[in-house]
């Protein structure tokens, strides 16, 4: 694997794209899936003012987790991202002039209104420009008292990217539509991390990876969903991350195919449809 990341080159950025500012999962476990992400050194820290949603933190990343209005019978799901940008507002309009499908967004009384347009499968993705001193948080959320803001990243932790599964013969039209309206670069198929190497990996402007794949020709499903299976994660050492989370209760996949090696590792599910992928990347 490639430690130098700027190495690659930065691709122009239309929207002024700095970075991811949260994932968040949609459930109606919130108590299950909050006990997977503190496993995964992830504490919660502040609460929804008037929603049944939680934010938790460490390091730089943000994972909420939605209760709201979630089904019973569903397994969690990755249902949003958000991208840090220099201006929310323009960037949504731009999204949308070149054809992205605007969300209505439910905004109650003294919350903010945080401009989104639909994703893959039932997601959004959210445009944010406020992050730094003044940011989304402090409006919509309510500090958990005695609980640390700011929980420090296990062995460097922070965004890697994101694996979105997608249909049948779906790459170039999803290649075409990060390209266009996000600035997103695809790598060449020799330039890859972690320990799972199907599909194609597209590079953002500030750095975040996604990685689109689709299914094997000889197991094709016509009606196969398209969603966003998981969340990578960088560390500047897997082994270590391994073990730390190994004395946490987190078990990692041992197979013939898919197994820990120093470049990265993939978590067995912590609860259905909630897993990570470790990759070495340190910064």
């Amino acid at each position: 694997m490639q430690t130098d990341r700027e190495a690659i080159g930065l691709p122009p950025n239309p929207l002024g794209i700095e970075g991811l500012e949260f994932v968040e999962y949609s459930t109606a476990r919130p108590q299950a899936l909050g006990q997977a992400l503190e496993t995964m050194g992830f504490r919660p820290i502040a609460r929804h003012r008037s929603r049944e949603v939680i934010l938790y933190r460490q390091g730089d990343m943000n994972i909420v987790v939605n209760a709201h209005g979630a089904v019973s019978d569903e397994p969690p799901a990755i249902s949003a991202f958000a991208l840090r940008v220099r201006d929310a507002g323009a960037a949504y309009q731009k999204t949308v002039a070149l054809g992205a499908w605007p969300v209505a967004i439910d905004v109650q009384p003294m919350e903010l209104h945080i401009p989104a347009i639909h994703g893959t499968g039932r997601s959004h993705i959210y445009f944010v420009d406020r992050w730094r001193e003044f940011s989304i948080w402090s409006v919509d959320f309510v500090p958990i008292p005695t609980v640390d803001q700011h929980p420090p990243a296990m062995h460097g932790a922070h965004w890697f990217g994101l694996v979105q599964y997608i249909a049948f013969e779906r790459m170039d039209d999803w290649c075409a539509l990060y390209e266009e309206l996000f600035g997103f670069v695809p790598l060449d198929d020799d330039q890859r991390f972690g320990v799972l190497h199907s599909g194609k990996i597209l590079r953002s402007p500030c750095g975040l990876m996604l990685q689109l794949i689709e299914p094997e020709l000889d197991a094709v499903d016509v009606d196969q969903p398209e969603f966003l299976q998981r969340i990578g994660l960088g560390v500047n050492d897997v082994a270590g991350a391994m073990r730390s989370l190994q004395q946490r209760g987190v078990n990692f996949v041992d197979t013939p195919k898919f197994h820990a090696t120093e470049r990265g590792a993939l978590t067995d599910a912590l609860l259905p449809g909630v897993m990570f992928e470790l990759v070495r990347d340190p910064k």
